[in-house]
């Protein structure tokens, strides 16, 4: 039975919505709703999940640990999971050598702010104060994440409260500027930066998404244009800060998408799947260069002022080990790298609808375009929400989806087995077919 929910939900239009849909329960890849309708959980609830819901493995962990230890402040204390993670985290991720945790992806990218713009201080370069970044890139909702991840469609009415940052291009294979191929798309992308890198003594950071753009359309990097822009970050003496919050721990098809990019950075952020999607939590991880220059006599006051309550939680710490602690014992990296080929079997059929303009897919992540006019690239723009309409044709069909805009997002949990992803992908080309004549 729906209930009229007294919540102010997300991202969501509520004059459109009279009752929200209650999720009782959830196992593997299914929601179960309290009418008993069973809906495959197509964005892995908000890009998170990695094992399906309902894990005993991980269940026991936060069992056992709550019995413990739930929460303990890390201001003059620590944890023992808290350290055990962070341990773990250095290992898995080249070139870090401290952990800085936090609550959510946001608060993890301003921690990456902060870091980089005080580093520059600390060292005595103080000049150096402007934050480089790449277009339709997203960092989070709060407002230091909207300034070097300014996506306008979300965040034009802040405009004049955001700082400013310097922005660059990020080549899109579907929208090429007229006569130029993707490769001078790409190079000319790469050469404006370059150009500012060798104007400009003022960048302290450049901030990215790591291996693509994710909130912003699913725009895959071209091979090596990553790695191009860290040698560039090197050569003129700019810290790359990296955003793996999405695109880490195997959504792309690697671990540590930065690894598989060559592209260390100075700092990297990561959360999301850190927990397997069970408790909040994000980690801030930087250099020895970075964290050796907060280093200091206390009245020098070059250390880290930033702080959260339930920064290290020991209960999301303990899940995030033995997530971790999965993906080795469960080859999930390899597993995921063979599921993944499931998609290529459905672009043809998927672009042979004919309000499909674009298909981008790398990893368990997979964006379609919608577009009115497949010549001209008109995003499709109806009057009620495409959201809710995907929601409402999507539960029809039994998944839950949800778009950003005119792109249909499928994020599964990283461990959907593959007769679960042919089942997942053939109901989302029902749906869209169902959805077409709501949308032009």
């Amino acid at each position: 039975m729906k209930n009229t929910s007294f919540v102010w939900h997300p991202n969501t239009q509520m004059s459109e919505w009279e009752s929200f849909d209650e999720i009782k329960s959830a196992k593997g890849v299914w929601l179960t709703d309290s009418n008993g309708n069973k809906m495959i959980d197509a964005v892995a609830s908000m890009w998170c999940n990695v094992w399906g819901h309902s894990n005993p493995k991980l269940i026991k962990c936060i069992q056992n640990q709550s019995k413990k230890l739930q929460h303990s402040s890390m201001f003059n204390l620590t944890n023992g999971p808290a350290e055990k993670l962070a341990k773990k985290l250095i290992e898995v991720s080249p070139g870090m050598h401290r952990v800085f945790y936090s609550d959510n992806g946001s608060s993890a990218m301003e921690i990456a702010i902060k870091m980089s713009l005080q580093y520059w201080k600390n060292i005595g370069e103080s000049k150096k104060t402007q934050i480089a970044t790449l277009k339709n890139g997203y960092h989070g909702d709060t407002f230091g994440a909207m300034s070097v991840g300014y996506v306008p469609e979300f965040f034009k009415k802040f405009k004049k409260q955001l700082f400013s940052t310097i922005q660059f291009p990020a080549p899109n294979r579907y929208r090429i500027p007229n006569g130029l191929t993707f490769s001078d798309y790409e190079s000319q992308c790469i050469e404006k930066i370059e150009k500012k890198f060798q104007k400009n003594n003022d960048i302290a950071a450049f901030v990215m998404e790591s291996g693509a753009q994710v909130a912003g359309g699913v725009i895959i990097y071209p091979d090596n244009f990553q790695r191009r822009i860290s040698r560039l970050c090197k050569k003129h003496d700019v810290l790359l800060v990296l955003d793996e919050i999405a695109t880490g721990f195997g959504r792309l098809g690697s671990m540590i998408e930065y690894k598989k990019q060559k592209s260390i950075p100075d700092i990297v952020a990561f959360g999301k799947m850190l927990t397997g999607g069970y408790l909040t939590m994000a980690a801030t991880l930087a250099n020895k260069k970075v964290y050796n220059s907060f280093l200091g006599e206390f009245n020098e006051w070059k250390h880290l002022f930033h702080g959260h309550t339930y920064t290290g939680n020991p209960i999301a710490a303990s899940i995030a080990i033995e997530n971790l602690n999965m993906y080795e014992k469960n080859n999930l990296i390899k597993k995921i790298q063979k599921t993944q080929k499931i998609f290529e079997k459905y672009y043809q059929e998927i672009s042979g609808i004919d309000i499909v303009g674009d298909i981008r897919h790398k990893g368990m992540l997979m964006g379609i375009e919608l577009v009115s006019n497949q010549e001209r690239k008109t995003p499709v723009s109806p009057k009620k929400s495409i959201n809710k309409i995907f929601f409402e044709e999507g539960k029809k069909n039994g998944i839950y989806l949800r778009t950003l805009g005119n792109i249909v997002m499928i994020v599964p949990p990283l461990a959907i087995t593959e007769n679960e992803l042919n089942l997942l992908l053939k109901r989302v080309i029902k749906t869209i077919k169902a959805a077409k004549s709501q949308l032009i």
